[in-house]
């Protein structure tokens, strides 16, 4: 047989093939010309929707002090059932977390956050630094400071940092106010950092802060050494 011949009979073979692999295919209705459909995407978890606006710092924290985890435990047993059934934040308890600095007390509050979620509880969340909250709040062209503190009074749960930390002003003192009080008259659950003693704390805020403070949160002291200071290595 001369080689045209043998490539003409290979030729009607792989086309008999093809024919009826068309057929298989058109019988199955899956069109042979289309692209192939890329993979499903993952869903994204709340966690990790959450982890993008924690900073960097502290997007592994975990609770693990017994208060911050039963903290956790009550909001998430008590939460109303939110979209889907999932438990949500309506009202709840706060925390006042106290100690000196380097302690941990920011990475137990964001921790307590990561823990909720990852408990599966739908929440809406701020968290800002005293410092942050009065210049975010200065009046300046094209900004409503009031729509932006509203925003913070109504959110279902708040990390208020630093508490204490900046210099303070009759402007100050009446914004922490209305913040702690409107979350106070709402039973908002916030989790509230400070360096300061509870002794020094009272002082550095207003009467009507402390004595707000004072019933709606559960006290957390952590004690010890300043962590940021402590050697990595040799």
């Amino acid at each position: 047989m001369t080689t045209a011949a043998t490539a003409t009979r290979e030729a009607h073979r792989v086309g008999a093939l093809a024919d009826r692999l068309e057929a298989i295919l058109a019988d199955r209705g899956i069109d042979p010309t289309a692209a192939p459909a890329e993979p499903p995407a993952e869903p994204v978890t709340a966690l990790e929707l959450a982890d993008a606006r924690i900073p960097v710092r502290y997007r592994n924290a975990l609770a693990d002090h017994p208060q911050v985890t039963s903290w956790v435990e009550e909001i998430t047993r008590t939460g109303r059932k939110g979209p889907g059934g999932a438990p949500g934040i309506a009202h709840g308890p706060s925390l006042l977390i106290a100690g000196p600095t380097g302690t941990g007390k920011t990475h137990q509050a964001y921790g307590g956050v990561r823990s909720l979620l990852a408990a599966g509880v739908r929440l809406r969340w701020e968290a800002t630094t005293t410092a942050d909250l009065y210049a975010s709040l200065r009046p300046r062209a094209g900004h409503d400071p009031e729509r932006a503190l509203w925003s913070l009074c109504r959110c279902p749960l708040l990390i208020l940092d630093d508490l204490g930390a900046a210099k303070t002003s009759e402007w100050t003192e009446e914004l922490t106010y209305r913040l702690i009080n409107r979350r106070y008259n709402e039973m908002l659950p916030t989790l509230v950092t400070t360096n300061l003693p509870i002794a020094d704390l009272r002082e550095a805020v207003v009467d009507r802060v402390a004595s707000r403070l004072a019933e709606m949160t559960t006290r957390v002291i952590l004690n010890g050494t300043d962590r940021r200071r402590q050697p990595t290595g040799p």
